[in-house]
């Protein structure tokens, strides 16, 4: 059992890494964070520390900032729409080697959540090009022997209220989403779900170290 939680934040000037960071400031549990960004959350609260870092595929000038975390929510992500095979593999798999690399060296006892997507393929071999990428980012940090490791594999997000890093298609679909909780309610999971669910990760280990919707609801409510 983890007594407090120092969680490194990636993505928390997007939907997902907002809403993790969300979380982990209002919980009890989580004593520090430090997010790294390319640009500024404009966000202050006294757990809270940010690192602004330009160049995703060199952690050298910071390593020594990493070390005394001992949790990452990689929630860092792009669309593959638009880009071919090679250029988003150097924006999903290239960039998350390199940040894990840099974790594994000054600290590898920590625990490492990824944020992946429903449908990843784990063979890295299907016919989906943004699966298979997805597939091979999930496999190294799997295989690169962190204290522990979770790939989470939400498919809908439904947004917290007043955050502001909403997606516009979330904002537009909104109105509708009580009928899709309804009728696909295993594809849905909350911001908050995802957010509890990787406290809960670091807290205490788990057996299963791909999570589906349902294993995210399921983790979210767990009492460590």
């Amino acid at each position: 059992m983890v007594a407090k939680i120092n969680p490194i934040i990636t993505g928390a000037t997007g939907m997902v890494g907002e809403g993790v960071l969300h979380e982990c400031l209002n919980h009890p549990d989580v004593e520090s964070v430090l997010v790294i960004n390319r640009r500024s959350i404009n966000n202050t609260h006294p757990k809270l520390k940010e690192i602004i870092h330009k160049n995703f595929y060199d952690f050298l000038g910071i390593e020594n900032q990493l070390k005394d975390y001992n949790a990452c929510f990689f929630c860092l992500g792009t669309t593959s729409v638009g880009k071919n095979e090679s250029e988003y593999t150097r924006t999903t798999f290239d960039f998350t080697k390199a940040f894990a690399d840099a974790l594994f060296k000054t600290n590898s006892e920590r625990t490492f959540c990824y944020v992946s997507g429903n449908g990843t393929d784990s063979t890295e071999k299907g016919k989906i090009m943004w699966a298979r990428v997805k597939g091979k980012t999930e496999n190294y940090i799997l295989n690169r022997r962190f204290k522990d490791a979770y790939m989470f594999r939400p498919a809908l997000i439904t947004a917290t209220k007043g955050l502001k890093n909403t997606l516009t298609l979330y904002k537009i679909l909104s109105p509708f989403l009580p009928v899709v909780k309804f009728l696909l309610t295993v594809y849905v999971c909350t911001l908050k779900e995802v957010g509890l669910a990787m406290i809960n990760c670091v807290k205490k280990k788990h057996e299963k170290k791909i999570l589906e919707v349902k294993d995210i609801k399921l983790l979210a409510e767990k009492e460590n």
